[in-house]
């Protein structure tokens, strides 16, 4: 008698204890971030006007698309002027943006979403509804865990502006990031548990501390 193969996403940890887990951190954090999202808003306000939040549609948890709440940093009307991907160097960068995207203060407005239940602390980082649409066999897999803040594919593309370069970013991003990616995505998927989201957890904290570090003290990358 053959027997159904269980895979993590099909866990109860991902179906539920996750949820209530990402609520349970999610609001303290959002309270204790309210200060810096005024601050961040600020700045936005006065370098560009409103609005304040970028709300792009991506693909979500079990297909289902949803609007994902980042700090705008770019000009108004951003995807009108250029592609998805955005470049390194990119034009349609603001000044605040820039700072925003360099210390990855721009995805701490992901906060909402956890709240909303939209997105997870640790998850694929959401995607373009071009792409996920797109998914075949194993690839449909990453939509059975929760879009987040960061996974495997965030930390090792942390700098994927640099990688893309300056010119036909969305070409760039197609030909040579998207298929890898999209690995670490299912491999996420294929391994989430307690244990890996805390190992994810800490290594990003460590990185983004790192590239902050990078160009704020050292000015990399500027």
């Amino acid at each position: 008698m053959s027997q159904t193969t269980r895979h993590a996403y099909d866990g109860v940890y991902n179906r539920a204890v996750k949820r209530f887990i990402d609520l349970v951190a999610a609001i303290p954090f959002l309270l204790l971030a309210l200060p810096l999202y005024l601050v961040i808003g600020t700045a936005i306000l006065l370098e560009d006007g409103a609005p304040v939040f970028y709300r792009p549609l991506r693909g979500g948890y079990r297909g289902k698309p949803f609007r994902i709440f980042k700090f705008r940093t770019m000009v108004k009307n951003a995807d009108q002027i250029g592609g998805g991907t955005t470049a390194m160097h990119d034009p349609r960068i603001t000044r605040v943006g820039e700072f925003l995207r360099k210390t990855k203060l721009d995805e701490t407005a992901n906060l909402l979403n956890i709240v909303l239940g939209t997105m997870s602390f640790i998850g694929p980082r959401p995607e373009l509804l071009q792409y996920t649409g797109q998914y075949e066999g194993a690839e449909r897999n990453i939509l059975e865990v929760r879009p987040g803040v960061t996974d495997y594919s965030s930390m090792e593309f942390i700098n994927l502006d640099e990688i893309v370069g300056d010119g036909n970013a969305d070409e760039m991003y197609e030909r040579y990031v998207l298929k890898r990616k999209n690995e670490l995505r299912l491999q996420y998927a294929e391994t989430v548990s307690f244990g890996t989201d805390c190992r994810i957890f800490f290594k990003t904290v460590a990185k983004v501390l790192e590239k902050a570090f990078g160009f704020i003290v050292r000015k990399e990358h500027r």
